[in-house]
């Protein structure tokens, strides 16, 4: 009897191949292309912008000479206060003679007087340095102005439209200090002149020549 072989069971196929999914979006594929391509380098941002200028600083405006407050020289001082000095010293050592004839008598009258005198030079010192460092003068686009004063200050402002004519002194203490007296002379203000006393001889010079160039310039518009 011939044996029959054993029949293949069919009923266990074998798997089908996998295929490409038609359906895959455009965005898969591009992904997978660059992923291929390698990585992927951004362009730097500090690189592609343009480069920033920097900002310009605002200009600064330009400084008017002697906008601010000038002072008085210092080699001005003994001349501030010798003139106030003289005149204490002489009130005070007047008074104190008097004063000493009259209470304790006439033997002790000339230290008296000295005493008087020597602190009326003192409080003059002090007074005419006072005086100094409170006198104060500008010159700048609204005109030339001047502030002195002890108690009492007081700022006097002429203006440039104002200038009439200028005087220029050089006393003999001036002189041997390099000092000089400003002196405007002015129409329609309060003050028909305004003096300024121990200034610098060149600061002096140099106002003088530029409110000279003003009224030159005022000459030739009228």
């Amino acid at each position: 009897m011939t044996p029959v072989p054993p029949q293949r069971d069919d009923t266990h196929a074998a798997p089908a191949p996998a295929t490409a999914d038609a359906t895959a979006s455009p965005r898969d594929d591009a992904d997978e292309t660059a992923d291929s391509a390698g990585p992927h380098t951004q362009p730097s941002r500090d690189q592609d912008a343009p480069e920033r200028e920097p900002r310009d600083a605002a200009p600064a405006a330009a400084a008017t000479p002697n906008s601010d407050w000038q002072r008085l020289p210092a080699r001005a001082i003994p001349l501030c206060t010798i003139d106030i000095s003289l005149a204490l010293a002489l009130v005070a050592g007047i008074a104190g003679t008097v004063l000493g004839v009259l209470v304790i008598g006439k033997f002790v009258a000339l230290a008296s007087g000295l005493t008087g005198a020597l602190f009326g030079a003192g409080v003059g010192m002090w007074i005419g340095f006072r005086r100094y460092r409170n006198t104060l003068w500008r010159l700048d686009e609204h005109g030339f102005a001047v502030r002195r004063g002890v108690a009492w200050r007081r700022e006097t402002l002429v203006p440039l439209a104002r200038v009439q004519h200028l005087d220029l002194k050089h006393g003999p203490l001036q002189r041997m200090r390099g000092l000089a007296t400003l002196v405007v002379h002015t129409a329609g203000t309060r003050h028909s002149a305004v003096a300024i006393d121990h200034l610098d001889a060149d600061d002096a010079q140099r106002l003088r020549e530029r409110l000279g160039r003003q009224l030159d310039h005022e000459d030739d518009e009228a």
